[in-house]
């Protein structure tokens, strides 16, 4: 049986009309995000460091960004540590951004989120696997293989394979949790939109809000678990 594609909004956009879904639209929305970046702190490039001091006192983009901005540096303080903060600041705010954004786009009718794309969430997921090893790596050097090693060298044959199979389970576990959340919550508001095209999408979007960030969350949290196990000097 044939079925008619369906028509969504980066369809629309040449150049992007011929990738797959999934890539134009983290494409499209990682543009947004530069843009919304380059808009935000077009004052801080153009003013004096001195006329900063005073924040706006209306709602502007620049002040939304950078409530936002304080508050994924608080939380990778309390995580990580503020002296370290600072230095996560760019993968975890960046992942932050991406991901929060990619989930709210399927609120938006004629768009598909990428994160309900396995291949989408599976490239966040090993974005934040190889992240933790060059920090690991970054702040132990060579002894940040003894992890693998478990406590004594005669464990060795026993640790280094549980060792290896639970942090390949790490991006495994973080692209599914993140897939199956985003692509279910779609496909049942477009189930009901289809059944009552009237009142039921208004608590259905509410809920799709809801778990938008609330996925974006927890994916970070468990990133940020990730991260404090690699530079923790404890173990």
């Amino acid at each position: 049986m044939h079925h008619d594609p369906v028509i969504t909004w980066v369809g629309l956009i040449p150049g992007l009309s011929s990738l797959p879904e999934h890539v134009a639209t983290a494409i499209l929305i990682s543009l947004i995000i530069v843009i919304m970046v380059l808009i935000g702190t077009r004052k801080i490039r153009n003013s004096d460091p001195e006329d900063l001091i005073i924040p706006d006192g209306k709602f502007t983009l620049q002040n939304l960004l950078e409530t936002m901005v304080e508050a994924i540096l608080k939380l990778i303080s309390d995580s990580l540590g503020s002296d370290v903060a600072r230095s996560f600041l760019m993968v975890v705010g960046g992942g932050i951004f991406f991901i929060l954004l990619s989930n709210l786009s399927g609120l938006i009718p004629g768009f598909n989120p990428p994160t309900g794309n396995l291949n989408t969430t599976a490239g966040c997921a090993l974005t934040v696997f190889c992240m933790t090893h060059y920090f690991g790596w970054k702040e132990h050097g060579v002894k940040y293989l003894k992890q693998f090693v478990g406590p004594f060298l005669w464990l060795a044959p026993l640790m280094i394979p549980i060792e290896i199979i639970g942090h390949l389970a790490r991006p495994m576990s973080l692209s599914l949790r993140l897939f199956g959340n985003i692509m279910g919550d779609h496909l049942v508001a477009a189930i009901f939109v289809m059944l009552c095209p009237i009142l039921v999408p208004v608590p259905i979007a509410f809920l799709g809000l809801f778990v938008a960030i609330v996925q974006t969350f927890v994916f970070t949290l468990l990133s940020l678990a990730y991260f404090q196990g690699a530079i923790s000097h404890d173990h």
